[in-house]
């Protein structure tokens, strides 16, 4: 039963017949996820998003099978991050609650849907999205710092605002959100792809975040973390009963992850918002491509 469906026409190409040794691959891994994670933080991103086209492309192992690590890794890094972020007030709890608490829900249904999928299906839609997010964000002017002339209802009702000392200019800023109920929408929509494709879908928190609320850039990286955190864990836990996460590659890939995101959460306080967007834009661009010449059979 736990081989079933997908995961079941994957069980014999886990790790193909190979000259190196056993251990070379889970060092790899390590090696590999350790500076996904430095990187990922500051882009507010989750390592999931790099780690899915990343390792799915150059190493060994079928898309189920990394899709399902993907989760395990976007979590460990949004974990090993969150308490730096609370505590430097670069990440907000009221602001990821109630978005977290829908896209939660609709994760498990994404993760459903996504095994149930082909392979190379999941990963065209991937890159399709990816580049659209990037497009959005290179379109897009002045999101630093959103202007929100006056917050909506519903975040006033529940207290949706605060204030960040941004470590580059040393100004304290205050931020506040609006078009909560749209944003609201939009999470439910993140968390069914979340859970499909395994990558935690951070890369379409910041701009959902920052574009659409109006939360500063650096907030809503930030946030995005303790967004992913939740999220991750429900659509996980459909991956692991369905027999599609690994030791092999989830334990390395899992204590790599949590290094480099303490390192790259120190990043996220020092670095400047405009060479935060220019990381997140990079980043997503060439997770886009890959993904998507990987799933149309181009780049194999």
């Amino acid at each position: 039963m736990l081989l079933d469906g997908p995961v079941h026409a994957a069980a014999e190409s886990v790790v193909p017949s190979s000259s190196l040794p056993w251990w070379f691959w889970p060092l790899a891994l390590f090696v590999t996820c350790f500076f996904i994670g430095i990187v990922a933080v500051p882009a507010g991103i989750g390592g999931g998003t790099l780690f899915v086209p990343i390792i799915g492309g150059f190493f060994p192992f079928h898309l189920d099978f990394v899709r399902g690590a993907g989760l395990l890794v976007a979590l460990a890094s949004a974990l090993a991050a969150g308490p730096l972020l609370l505590r430097g007030g670069l990440a907000s709890m009221r602001l990821a609650l109630p978005l977290a608490l829908l896209a939660s829900i609709s994760s498990i249904f994404g993760a459903m849907l996504g095994l149930a999928m082909p392979a190379s299906t999941v990963q065209t839609l991937l890159g399709v999205i990816v580049l659209g997010i990037v497009v959005l964000m290179l379109t897009a002017k002045k999101s630093e710092f959103p202007h929100v002339a006056q917050p909506d209802r519903l975040s006033s009702a529940l207290g949706i605002h605060g204030i960040f000392i941004d470590g580059a200019s040393g100004q304290a800023i205050n931020w506040q959100v609006h078009r909560t109920p749209t944003g609201l929408f939009i999470f439910l929509l993140i968390g069914v792809m979340a859970g499909m494709f395994g990558i935690g879908a951070g890369w379409a928190n910041v701009p959902a975040l920052n574009l659409l609320m109006g939360a500063p850039l650096k907030v809503s990286a930030g946030t995005s973390s303790l967004v992913l955190s939740l999220v991750d864990s429900s659509a996980a836990w459909v991956y692991i009963n369905r027999g599609a996460v690994l030791p092999m590659i989830a334990v390395p890939s899992v204590v790599g992850m949590m290094a480099g995101a303490k390192i790259g959460a120190r990043l996220l306080n020092v670095l400047k918002g405009s060479v935060i967007r220019k990381m997140v834009i990079g980043l997503l661009l060439f997770a886009g491509f890959r993904a998507l010449l990987k799933g149309l059979g181009i780049w194999v």
